[in-house]
């Protein structure tokens, strides 16, 4: 990921503080995924952590991060307050609550899946999100953070 992102920024004059901002997002979103997948092997019948994670440019020059995998519900039920939350905020808010999360221990980079999501708002313009019902027990999770190239 480290090279494909230098590559991008060698050959697209992509500035340092964009490809940091893409690379911490991956990462929170692979930590997300660790902590939240629930796929069942068939071949253990136990769960493994399994999704994907994708990082594009649309058309009109904005990076993205996209995960996609399936959660239990009840993990459902703890991130998609969260996420509701964030889309309520400007950045000051989100970099405020932040700041407050991290200070109280609170939804701290352990399994708790809070303060990666204010990282990842933090370090992008938008994000959208979204959560499909497989079954009573397990959903499929769709997330997308994009990145602004331009500085303001």
């Amino acid at each position: 990921m480290t090279e494909a992102l230098e590559k991008e920024a060698e050959y697209n004059n992509l500035n340092m503080g964009v490809s940091s901002n893409i690379f911490t997002i991956f990462i929170e979103l692979a930590q997300n995924m660790m902590n939240y997948s629930k796929t069942k092997s068939t071949t253990l019948g136990e769960f493994k952590a399994e999704g994907l994670i994708l990082v594009g440019k649309d058309k009109s020059g904005h990076y993205y991060v996209e995960s996609q995998n399936v959660v239990d519900s009840s993990d459902r039920a703890k991130l998609e307050p969260k996420l509701q939350e964030i889309l309520t905020m400007n950045r000051e808010e989100i970099k405020t609550r932040y700041k407050e999360l991290r200070r109280s221990g609170k939804d701290t980079h352990g399994k708790g899946g809070g303060i990666g999501f204010y990282e990842i708002a933090k370090r992008c313009d938008t994000i959208e999100f979204e959560f499909t019902p497989l079954n009573e027990s397990k959903c499929h999770f769709h997330f997308k953070a994009t990145i602004n190239t331009i500085k303001e």
